[in-house]
């Protein structure tokens, strides 16, 4: 069974930082690209970062670039994601998924398989 799980989220101030995890299994960790996307109330879901076991391949999204940092554990089929300087516009539910590619594509993260999420609050 697939079963990708999310954990690390919460409220934080404007500014601080959480780390997100997505712990998977089920399914090959190094065949499949992990993703991170994001979806606020009344908002599309949003890809906003993907790391490759496989090839270390990454992607971020631009209205995170600088201020989040992807990274992955194979041994722990773990992927990360730090949150730094964190803004109320980042507030949203946080989802990993697992991409039907092996890499991280330029245009962001596509899930096969996706967590139920965490949810991420930054007041102001």
């Amino acid at each position: 069974e697939v079963q990708l799980v999310e954990s690390g989220g919460g409220l934080v101030q404007a500014g601080g930082s959480l780390r997100l995890s997505c712990a998977a299994s089920g399914f090959t960790f190094d065949d499949h690209a992990i993703g991170w996307f994001r979806q606020a109330p009344g908002k599309e879901r949003e890809g906003v970062s993907c790391a490759s076991s496989r090839d270390g391949s990454t992607y971020y999204a631009d209205s995170v670039k600088g201020r989040f940092t992807i990274s992955s554990d194979s041994a722990k089929n773990t992927v990360y994601l730090q949150l730094n300087s964190l803004k109320p516009e980042d507030t949203a539910v946080y989802y990993c998924g697992a991409d039907y590619r092996h890499y991280c594509s330029v245009y962001g993260p596509e899930a096969l398989y996706r967590g139920q999420g965490t949810q991420v609050t930054v007041s102001s």
